[in-house]
């Protein structure tokens, strides 16, 4: 065996040696030592996410395979992978006061290590070639989150999001593997540029359809699509907040892109013929649904859980697009999703850390007592709706745009519906901004100071809102990146 090709996996042993180092400061550092596990967990993964910028800059993010073909990489890969660490790393810094608790501080090292299992699955899935890696991957990813679900042990909320995320994740996994099973029988091949040509090559069946059918549905779970989504309110409001925070951006923009190779590289010959139309359906039912169940909300952790089904429906537009815009689009919009839902997930963490309230009324008259917080939460909603200048207007907008150029009539009906129910959604963002600057009510939160640790992640998240909304040479680095990826060559 030749060894030398782990040295492809630079992004994966990186993340490995951080894991490493963590679970050995946790297990053989003294116990006044532990208070500074946060600290030290979240600078090892900002310095690998740097590492994995650097690797652009210095021109060492070049294509590579390894393990025979099953493991590949490639710069649009490293980006999506460091937009990944990017969201993990303002999670560690949002979450350093909910560890730090009392409650927290034998089992902090837990929620680290976890948390760093699951993301090297969601590496391993967006890598992966072959499809016993990503089933690997995939159950990497989705297994450790259940305990992360469960973490807070004496709340049976916490309990009963657990039990329903694992059931749904071992069922979502037996559906994908079933689909796979089809696959495999009509192609005789696990490696997806192998399915590609056999499947280019063959002839339609009823087999075939149903194979995709089972494969989009097993992601679908994962990405909160309607109607798959049914878990989504449930897990988002019982986990913890910073669970429910990485649950909604980080696993589901790694679902995303993973969702975005297995229809380009394995069924792309079929974009037209099968799995377009599946997904026109899916993205008006999820974008609508996601909307409307989000109106009835008033606790704002299953607030946002709704928002994120909307957006989910909004992310896949960039993989309909099929082509090298859409890939971009879709990168971007992922990025300015991380930095606007980590904003109001940071603004909701700090609430319930200081006063246990997360329900939509008792943000009433917040903008008085504490107006940095309202402020920042504000910013999020405007950008989560898409309202111009700020970031989540030019996500929307270059996904829209990719998603047009692919030129069918049934596409410019699509976004049209798209558009449509972007202005529905204004509707549910505002009223939390109604409650914090407009209601008349007298303010149910009094004034408190917020952690270290959650003023930096607000301070980091509202600067991305802006500043994205800002500097155009992020998108079109992203552009750049997917022109030159292999990953466009399968775009028909």
């Amino acid at each position: 065996m030749d060894y030398s090709q782990f040295l492809v996996m630079k992004q994966e042993l990186a993340l490995l040696v951080v894991f490493l180092l963590v679970f050995l400061y946790d297990t053989f550092m003294p116990q006044r030592a532990g208070k500074a596990l946060p600290v030290v967990s979240t600078v090892l993964l900002l310095l690998a996410t740097a590492a994995g910028f650097c690797s652009h800059c210095l021109g060492s993010a070049c294509a590579g395979e390894a393990f025979a073909g099953m493991y590949a990489t490639s710069p649009v890969i490293t980006a999506i992978k460091s937009i990944l660490n990017i969201g993990a790393v303002i999670v560690l810094i949002q979450s350093m006061s909910w560890t730090g608790s009392e409650h927290m501080r034998v089992r902090r090292g837990e929620f680290y290590e976890l948390l760093l299992v699951t993301l090297f699955g969601m590496y391993l899935m967006i890598s992966a070639r072959h499809f016993l890696l990503f089933v690997i991957g995939l159950e990497c990813a989705s297994l450790p989150l259940a305990a992360m679900v469960a973490f807070n042990k004496d709340r049976y909320e916490s309990h009963e999001a657990a039990v329903k995320y694992i059931l749904t994740a071992v069922f979502s996994s037996a559906v994908f593997m079933m689909g796979i099973s089809f696959v495999y029988a009509l192609g005789g091949s696990l490696y997806f540029h192998k399915l590609y040509a056999a499947l280019a090559a063959g002839q339609h069946s009823l087999m075939l359809t149903l194979a995709i059918a089972f494969v989009i549905a097993g992601m679908g779970f994962k990405l909160s699509l309607v109607p798959f989504h049914l878990w989504t309110a449930d897990v988002y409001q019982g986990a913890p907040t910073p669970v429910t925070s990485y649950l909604s951006v980080i696993s589901k923009g790694s679902a995303a892109f993973a969702f975005m190779v297995i229809l380009a590289q394995v069924f792309g010959s079929l974009y037209s013929s099968v799995w377009e139309w599946m997904l026109y359906a899916l993205i008006i039912l999820t974008i609508t649904v996601g909307n409307l169940f989000a109106m009835r909300q008033t606790d704002m952790k299953r607030f946002l859980a709704f928002s994120s089904v909307s957006q989910a429906g909004y992310i896949m537009l960039g993989i309909i697009a099929f082509n090298t815009m859409g890939m971009a689009a879709m990168m971007y919009y992922i990025l300015v999703y991380v930095f606007s839902n980590l904003a109001a997930f940071g603004v909701i963490g700090a609430i319930e850390n200081a006063t246990g309230k997360v329900d939509m009324a008792d943000y009433r008259g917040l903008s008085k007592t504490n107006p940095r917080l309202a402020f920042s939460m504000m910013l999020a909603m405007f950008s989560l709706a898409g309202i111009p200048p700020f970031a989540g207007f030019f996500s929307k907008f270059f996904i829209f745009t990719g998603a047009i150029n692919q030129g069918s009539i049934a596409i410019y009906v699509l976004v049209l519906i798209a558009l449509i129910n972007t202005i529905v959604s204004l509707y549910y963002y505002l009223l939390v901004v109604k409650a914090m600057y407009i209601s008349p009510d007298e303010p149910a939160i009094a004034g408190f100071r917020s952690t270290c640790g959650e003023r930096v992640g607000l301070w980091i998240t509202v600067g991305g809102v802006i500043l994205l909304g800002i500097v155009s040479c992020v998108y079109t680095w992203l552009l750049d990146i997917s022109f030159f990826s292999t990953m466009a060559s399968y775009f028909v």
